[in-house]
């Protein structure tokens, strides 16, 4: 039983690591696909990613594809998506705000 434990664990922290990685490539990837300026950090870059992948894996899956499920190559382009879509959704918000 302590294996399982273990092992459970161990899955776990692989899929956080996993989630930050294509949460990084996707957010670094989207801010050079969507023009303007670059005021986040690389903190700021992660977590649009992630939120990028949630949102890009739920709009693939409402649409019956697969969304971001784990870290292969068509998470990246798939928490991409997302992510450039909320670049653009940031983007006219802000500039309808100034």
């Amino acid at each position: 039983m302590n294996r399982a434990r273990e092992a459970l664990a161990r899955r776990k922290a692989v899929g956080l690591i996993s989630w930050l990685v294509v949460g990084a490539i996707a957010g670094l990837t989207a801010r050079r696909i969507v023009p303007g300026p670059d005021p986040g950090r690389l903190v700021d870059t992660i977590i649009l990613g992630m939120a990028g992948a949630s949102l890009g894996g739920f709009t693939f899956a409402v649409l019956g594809g697969t969304g971001a499920t784990d870290f292969n190559l068509w998470s990246i382009p798939v928490a991409t998506a997302g992510a450039v879509s909320l670049l653009y959704l940031y983007g006219s918000i802000a500039r309808r705000g100034a």
